[in-house]
């Protein structure tokens, strides 16, 4: 239900936007990115509400931003576009989200009602 995509390999520096296509069950509740760095524990990223309020961790704050795309036919697109990016911001990036009914992101958590498969970015000197 949640399909990431848009990871590639970039020189630091660089841009890149992700984006989860998101199915109905996901509409207006709270969606999610997160990521696995190399050797490191899940990482939340940044989170929006339901309503659009968004929220960030400190190390992406100013670099990376969320945003959503509703569609009339309830499904949603959710984005990161990620600027400056850095070496440290390499690992697998997942799309996150919870259901009908949860609008409100608690905290930038790593443990989600539905969660993509998850799409790899890489970033080199």
């Amino acid at each position: 239900q949640l399909v990431e995509s848009g990871g590639d390999s970039v020189q630091s520096g660089g841009s890149l936007r992700l984006s989860c296509s998101a199915s109905e069950v996901t509409y207006s509740a709270c969606m999610a990115w997160f990521r696995r760095a190399p050797e490191k524990e899940l990482e939340g990223v940044a989170t929006i509400d339901g309503d659009g309020s968004t929220r960030y961790a400190e190390s992406v704050k100013g670099r990376f931003t969320i945003s959503q795309d509703k569609q009339d036919n309830a499904e949603n697109t959710l984005y990161l576009q990620m600027d400056s990016l850095k070496t440290e911001d390499t690992g697998v990036y997942f799309c996150a989200a919870e259901g009908r009914g949860k609008p409100v992101c608690i905290g930038l958590r790593t443990q989600y009602n539905y969660v993509g498969q998850g799409t790899q970015v890489t970033v080199s000197a």
